[in-house]
């Protein structure tokens, strides 16, 4: 269909130029005495026969190019198009009014060239102010409108802020599908297409661990797509400016006003230096673990060396690490240990104990 439309634009462009410009090359080549082809029509049909003919070699080119800025405009998020237009309609409007000024100086030169000039300045001027200054023109717009529709931005801001974009990082790891399926995480779920991209590239990479965990972590997206109640959105756009995955996303937290979800620390921490919303799954895994208070007493098997000298390493069954002092002779041991202090960070909790019978013989 899009053939089509390019093959009739070359008609009507080639019957239109047929008009204006066949006559005066007939005349150099001394060819007007012929009555029929002084024609208006006839000259517009020879025109249009020529550039038909030429769509069959450019329509191709004009099609795939078409194709190409058809595709790179739905990318674009439509804040970038809105606020990018606005500004370049701005800039237009100052350089009339500079141009329009410009006038009241008689010099010809000026007066061709100043307008061409200025409309190509400030075009561009306003186009980059426009694109560039969005987040902020958004900001200001919604200080704005707030003093008049109050209620109605506190329901859209809840409305963003169940949005729930996730990462690279907690789709593989898995247990998000989990977490939506007890109901915990409600609201939207958004995937972003760049995300989906990572993904895609990690499945398909020569490493078999990398691959795998690319497939399971495409085989997770299916499962929250189609086996559970919430609904799940795929956010088409891209920042082609940010390189990195991670910025993208922090990028598009910002922009949607949702909330981050990983289980990336370094990623957790970019997010709260930024203000945007971010939920660990880490940190929910700690939260739901049992307490353990120094004092207390647990049996725990000894299964390998710590970092430092005559330590042993323990685990719990929920995959707490145990560092247990002097516990080195009692690798392979299952023994009783006593909790002297406990560390909680986002990346874990880690439990420092030593053995009971150590303490006993104190």
């Amino acid at each position: 269909m899009l053939k089509r439309i390019v093959q009739a634009c070359f008609l009507i462009i080639g019957g239109t130029l047929g008009i204006l410009f066949l006559p005066n090359l007939f005349n150099l080549l001394h060819i007007n005495d012929i009555p029929v082809i002084n024609n208006s029509y006839v000259t517009a049909i020879l025109g249009a026969i020529i550039f038909y003919l030429i769509t069959f070699w450019a329509v191709d080119y004009v099609f795939n190019f078409i194709t190409w800025a058809e595709d790179s405009l739905v990318k674009i998020p439509v804040t970038d198009v809105l606020f990018g237009s606005l500004g370049l309609i701005f800039g237009l409007l100052v350089a009339f009014l500079v141009g329009f000024a410009l006038n009241a100086v008689q010099v010809p030169v000026l007066n061709a060239v100043a307008p061409i000039l200025l409309t190509l300045l400030f075009g561009y001027l306003g186009f980059q102010v426009g694109f560039k200054k969005r987040d902020e023109l958004l900001g200001l717009f919604g200080k704005g409108s707030s003093k008049k529709k109050s209620s109605e931005e506190e329901s859209e801001k809840e409305a963003k802020q169940s949005l729930k974009i996730l990462d690279t990082s907690v789709i593989i790891d898995g247990r998000v599908a989990d977490i939506c399926q007890t109901g915990f995480l409600e609201g939207t779920i958004v995937i972003p297409q760049f995300v989906l991209a990572e993904l895609q590239h990690i499945a398909d990479s020569s490493d078999v661990l990398k691959r795998n965990r690319g497939r399971r972590g495409l085989d997770i997206l299916n499962r929250i797509q189609k086996e559970l109640a919430i609904k799940v959105e795929i956010y088409e756009g891209d920042f082609d400016e940010i390189s990195e995955v991670d910025s993208k996303l922090v990028k598009l937290a910002k922009i949607t006003n949702g909330i981050l979800v990983t289980n990336d620390f370094n990623l957790n921490k970019v997010c709260e230096l930024q203000n945007v919303s971010v939920l660990n799954i880490n940190d929910l895994a700690n939260a739901v673990k049992p307490v353990v208070l120094p004092g207390e007493e647990l049996t725990v098997q000894v299964i390998k060396d710590g970092k430092e000298y005559h330590q042993g390493v323990a685990y719990l069954d929920d995959g707490t690490m145990i560092v247990v002092e002097e516990g080195r002779e009692y690798i392979g041991k299952r023994i009783e240990v006593l909790v002297t202090s406990v560390l909680q960070t986002s990346a874990g909790r880690m439990i420092f104990a030593k053995p009971k019978l150590l303490e006993k013989a104190l």
